[in-house]
């Protein structure tokens, strides 16, 4: 028979779980380790985590309680809602399309309208146990995969409260060595507080509680002096607050129905438009939409009914019908808190009014910068591109990656074993521009800089990146690694958005190889070298790596392949990021030259 024949053995029928398990993106997104805020395994605990909060805000219910083991990934959550009807406990959890929801009778502002979420944490677990409690009475019922084991309903033998306790374990033949990072838990549980004052998480026995709301949210996630208190409003329905830093980038947290909207949607963008009308109407001017945003932070939050998101996992909200109204009652509430408070409002206006002038000299610096780059070339002499690139609208692209070299050397190592399809080089020519200090127009000054910027594409907006990692490879030596702290440095005062959506990355190269005629072993650590002597047996071959261009290309070609070892740079656990930057970064100053002494350490590598 032909291998394109196609008849009615080919059509298939999957129930459910199945489904679920096989298109497991189409529900959860990432399948990824967990290294990430948004993979797939953060979605499972928020989508049980969201049923206990659509109780809380019911009025039932003020605190929730998750108990996560680290090392084995199981996860037990309890509430103090009313609990799941006894009755209906197996239904709710494996039966797609199967809740309370769907009615407003029970249910007005609600994150989950489907009836799908548990059903996929059930599914995707390889065990999931559920117990709801009502009255003295409790229905419990045990799976494994999707697929129930066992069910039981009686009478509490001991006092328990109303509520429900969900136990699960993500299935590691989906997510592969997958590992929960206490840092993106907890950004999850804080977004639930912020969005509910009252509430009270408690992760492993540790509270979170919030008791203003999104004014806490932006006074724990400024890591940048705010330029004037946070104008704050809230109403049952509404809720946004708004400051300026004197960062140069734009930052917003966007919530509907206590969920976490990461890619915004039509209430991010109302927000957007609805401040810059009222801006425009207290000061009597005509500012740009650019000019009012750059530098700002703020939050908003909505409570609708019957909202449409994007995707199963509500990233984006979707419904266009409210944009109008919601523009205008914005525009009404900013305005009003401007006239109320006249000094701050003043702050406002003059920091937009000098991001203006700003923004006006920096066109004149980039009008330049162009014609100076197509003096030199149509093309940037420092990238050697790949022929895909990574586009979020279409979520192509997404094993994309440039490597940000130093010198020549280490960059022909990885010219000769890349992945031409998937991995660009940008060349470092010595050591770039400490920006720490320095304002926008330098970045367009310096030659360096801009072409980076170019290749990147981030000069305009970050949703331009054209790869998906930005990785810095450079020497493990003290040049090398100032290297790596200049240029986080460029991308957390400019471009801060490339790291916190998880783009930076270092990349691990090892500092050894050990070798005997059998066996070679890279190493990239001291400990990592000794076992591999212990491995070898005796008088084997040690070479010590002290640069990338020392690395022949067919040894380079398995560090930059599938056994790549790759550092994040994550900014969100350092909640003094400004004071951080400055203290290593910036102008030298006493405190740190007597930190240096403190702590410097003579090895006897450094003196040979």
């Amino acid at each position: 028979m032909s291998a394109s024949t196609y008849d009615d053995k080919h059509i298939q029928t999957l129930s459910a779980i199945e489904h679920i398990r096989k298109r497991t993106g189409m529900y959860i997104g990432r399948t990824s380790d967990g290294s990430q805020y948004e993979d797939g395994i953060y979605i499972l605990l928020k989508e049980v985590i969201d049923n206990a909060v659509d109780e809380f805000i019911m009025g039932y219910g003020k605190r929730v309680e998750i108990t996560l083991t680290y090392n084995t990934g199981e996860v037990v959550i309890r509430d103090y809602g009313r609990g799941i009807p006894l009755g209906k406990v197996v239904d709710c959890v494996s039966q797609i399309n199967t809740g309370g929801k769907f009615s407003d009778d029970v249910f007005q502002f609600s994150v989950g309208m489907n009836g799908v979420g548990t059903k996929a944490v059930n599914a995707l677990s390889t065990q999931f146990e559920v117990r709801a409690y009502r009255d003295g009475e409790y229905s419990e019922a045990f799976f494994q995969r999707g697929n129930l084991v066992s069910q039981k309903r009686g009478k509490c033998t001991s006092p328990q409260r109303n509520g429900t306790y969900v136990r699960f374990a993500p299935d590691p033949d989906i997510f592969k060595k997958f590992q929960f990072r206490e840092e993106h838990v907890l950004r999850r549980l804080r977004m639930y507080a912020y969005l509910n004052a009252g509430l009270t998480l408690e992760l492993n026995g540790a509270k979170i509680v919030s008791e203003n709301g999104l004014l806490d949210l932006i006074h724990d996630e400024a890591q940048f002096e705010k330029l004037y208190q946070p104008f704050h409003y809230r109403s049952k329905t509404l809720e946004l607050v708004f400051t300026h830093t004197n960062r140069f980038s734009e930052e917003y947290y966007s919530f509907v129905n206590g969920q976490f909207t990461n890619d915004g949607g039509t209430h991010l963008s109302a927000f957007k438009e609805g401040l810059l009308k009222a801006v425009n109407e207290f000061s009597k001017k005509k500012f740009d939409g650019d000019d009012v945003r750059e530098g700002i932070i703020g939050a908003i939050a909505i409570r609708l009914k019957d909202p449409i998101f994007e995707s199963q996992t509500k990233n984006k909200l979707g419904n266009q019908e409210i944009r109008s109204d919601l523009v205008a009652e914005i525009k009404r509430v900013v305005e009003e808190m401007l006239h109320r408070e006249p000094a701050e409002a003043a702050k406002l206006i003059s920091k937009v009014e000098e991001t203006g002038k700003l923004r006006a000299e920096l066109n004149a610096v980039k009008k330049l910068a162009r014609e100076r780059s197509r003096a030199v070339s149509v093309r940037v002499p420092q990238l050697k591109d790949c022929k895909h690139h990574l586009n979020k609208h279409k979520g192509t692209g997404l094993d994309t990656m440039i490597f940000i070299t130093e010198g020549q050397s280490a960059a022909g190592s990885i010219v000769s074993c890349r992945d031409v399809n998937t991995q660009a080089i940008f060349t470092l020519k010595g050591k770039p521009l400490n920006v720490c200090d320095a304002k926008r127009d330098a970045l367009y000054k310096n030659v360096e800089i801009y072409n980076l910027m170019q290749s990147l594409d981030i000069e305009e907006t970050v949703d331009r990146l054209r790869y998906q990692k930005v990785i810095l490879a450079t020497d493990a030596d003290v040049d090398g690694l100032h290297i790596r702290n200049l240029m986080i440095t460029l991308f957390l005062r400019f471009f801060d958005r490339v790291i916190k959506e998880g783009h930076l990355y270092l990349l691990e190269t090892p500092l050894f190889r050990v070798r005997n005629k059998k066996e070679t072993f890279y190493c990239y650590s001291e400990e990592e070298r000794v076992s591999a002597i212990a491995a070898c047996g005796r008088n084997p071959e040690i070479t010590r790596f002290k640069g990338l261009g020392e690395i022949s290309p067919g040894e380079f070609k398995a560090f930059i392949g599938k056994s790549m070892r790759l550092t994040p740079v994550d900014s969100t656990r350092d909640r003094d990021l400004k004071d951080t930057v400055e203290f290593y970064m910036g102008r030298n100053t006493q405190e740190r030259r007597q930190y240096i002494m403190d702590n410097l350490v003579i090895t006897e590598e450094s003196l040979s």
